[in-house]
């Protein structure tokens, strides 16, 4: 673990040295001070010798000087480092999560994933920097002290330094109490974390069913733990502090007696004993520099463990057989497939099988749609395809080849998909539709929005395609959101169209031009299209129907009708469902 946080110094080494060099400096800077009031008690002052005096006098205060230059680099660039480590850090942790499978996500909340790279990253940094200073300075210091004070009296010394070992037996007894306590307070405030971050994105939700008493007890349930948590670290680093701030008192009292009787026998003289005073006082430095050092150590290193966590899991897995796709022409075959996602009950893990043994054929340049009751496999089923998901047995091809022999990237660079649960980023409705061609011409841009039929929207709007559109669009209607989505999908322009529920947010004026637009996009491509609303899907060129026990019916929408089963029956419900609507508007 510590050599994988020293990894992390080595792009920063050069400023880290001179970090460590003024430190240095420094902590000789702090031995002087002693021996020159040593030899103006004994020397100077009883000699009256204002000349060496004067001279010490300004060194001492040349000394000061220097010092406070020198802190003043520690305190900016060493802080520098930190931050730039804890860069480097999060850079490394966000390029992890985008290799990350989705089973991850679906399984970690992400005010969770938010806190360890905010929160615990924070902490890291500060141990970068004041981690290696405080441990350094402090080891100088008082060996540093050591040897000068054993040139004036070994055994004073040695009583002095004799009570130093139980000073840090205690520090190291207490520092894994403080080690689990601290990795409890950071797993209850990412608990804590991910609740707001759920409450906020929720708070319409909430405030239409009238339910922020509830929303509030959930938060102050989490709160609460936090609390306790963190009041358990708390107490142990009270302990910690208490214990340290009574060692350091005991210290100065031994020095002030065994200091006081080696003055009564003449075995040092008042001002070697003012400079044992001077570097006992100065001891307090160091050692609560370490007592920081540890207090930092467990924060930072108890944040590294759960940033190494992340950074451990296992990435999605890619066949070193695995070549570039190149352009598909979207021929796709599912053969004997099976999948099931992984649930976790408690403690124990179990297999939800939901495909079994399917077997489908999509040819190239058709649209396939499917239909059926909810849980039946059809988003899982348009998810494996771009391999979100990897089947648990089974082939998938498209155009022959395995999609497991594809890199992820360049299959994923073949697929567009508009879902169900619309997703824009934070920022304008250019950047937003631009996501589907990153290099995309204003142009092209435009012409993807006229062909989802927004366009005219955006012109519209004071700031036209840079209106921002806050938090995941949440200044657009639903229809709108989803008509970004499918501009999106219009510039992406690819061999393989997957469409769950596209027009669901739609009303019917709306979803009339969308098909079509959808339709002519559709054209010469592979389409598959998630529907509930069969009057969209009735031109397909193939519906199937899914269900809890695999494909139960499969063809065009006539023929489907003729076989009077499980299609013929939805759609005689949804087609007395609106003429209802119909009677009832009339």
């Amino acid at each position: 673990m510590i050599r994988k946080f020293a990894h992390y110094y080595k792009p920063h080494w050069k400023l880290f040295t001179m970090d460590m060099i003024c430190a240095f400096i420094v902590a000789a800077c702090n031995l002087f001070y002693p021996m020159i009031a040593k030899n103006i008690i004994n020397d100077y002052a009883p000699n009256k010798l204002i000349q060496q005096l004067v001279f010490w006098s300004v060194v001492l205060i040349l000394i000061y000087l220097l010092k406070a230059g020198l802190s003043y680099f520690i305190q900016y660039y060493g802080h520098v480092v930190g931050v730039r480590m804890q860069a480097d850090m999060r850079r490394d942790i966000f390029k992890k999560l985008q290799k990350l499978p989705f089973s991850y996500f679906d399984k970690n909340k992400t005010g969770t994933v938010m806190s360890r790279i905010m929160n615990d990253l924070m902490d890291i940094s500060e141990l970068a920097h004041h981690g290696p200073e405080d441990l350094f300075l402090s080891t100088i210091l008082l060996i540093g002290a050591f040897v000068i004070l054993c040139t004036i009296s070994i055994p004073l010394t040695l009583i002095i330094y004799a009570v130093l070992p139980f000073g840090i037996l205690f520090a190291m007894k207490m520092r894994g109490k403080m080690n689990v306590a601290f990795k409890k307070s950071r797993e209850e405030i990412a608990e804590v974390n991910a609740s707001l971050e759920n409450s906020i994105a929720g708070i319409r939700v909430s405030r239409a069913y009238t339910s922020s008493e509830h929303e509030q007890k959930k938060f102050n349930f989490f709160n609460h733990c936090f609390e306790l948590a963190r009041s358990a670290a708390y107490k142990m680093m009270g302990y910690f502090y208490s214990g340290m701030g009574l060692f350091t008192d005991l210290l100065y009292a031994i020095v002030l007696i065994a200091g006081g009787v080696f003055l009564l026998y003449d075995a040092i003289d008042a001002g070697e004993f003012t400079m044992y005073i001077l570097y006992i006082s100065m001891f307090l430095d160091p050692i609560k520099r370490l007592v920081n050092f540890v207090e930092q150590y467990q924060n930072g290193m108890t944040g590294f463990e759960r940033f190494q966590e992340i950074m451990n899991e296992e990435e999605e897995p890619e066949d070193p057989r695995a070549v570039d796709a190149g352009v598909l022409e979207g021929d796709i075959c599912f053969q004997h497939v099976s999948f099931s996602y992984e649930n976790e009950d408690g403690e124990k893990t179990r297999q939800e099988l939901v495909i079994n043994d399917l077997s489908l054929e999509i040819e190239q340049g058709t649209t396939v749609a499917l239909v059926g009751p909810s849980g039946g496999g059809k988003t899982t089923l348009c998810h494996l395809i771009p391999r979100f998901y990897d089947i648990t047995s089974g082939k998938i091809t498209i155009d022959g080849k395995d999609i497991t022999l594809m890199t992820r990237e360049s299959l994923r660079k073949n697929i567009g998909m508009v879902a169900q649960d619309v997703f824009l980023f934070t920022g304008t409705i250019r950047d937003n539709i631009a996501y589907g061609n990153l290099e995309a011409t204003e142009e092209e841009i435009i012409e993807a929005a006229k062909r989802a039929n927004i366009h005219e929207f955006i012109m519209a709007m004071e700031d036209g395609y840079d209106t921002y559109i806050g938090e995941r669009g949440v200044r657009l209607s639903g229809g709108q959101k989803q008509r970004v989505s499918i501009a999106r999908a219009f510039l992406k322009n690819p061999p393989i169209l997957i469409l769950d529920e596209a027009t669901s947010a739609l009303d019917n004026a709306t979803e009339l031009h969308i098909q079509r637009s959808l339709e002519e996009l559709s054209v010469g491509r592979t389409a598959v299209v998630v529907a509930h609303r069969l009057s969209t899907i009735k031109n397909a060129d193939k519906i199937v129907v899914l269900t809890n026990e695999g494909i139960a019916e499969q063809g065009t929408h006539q023929e489907l009708l003729e076989k009077n089963g499980i299609y013929a029956e939805l759609y005689r419900y949804q087609f007395a469902g609106q003429e209802e609507n119909v009677k009832g508007t009339c």
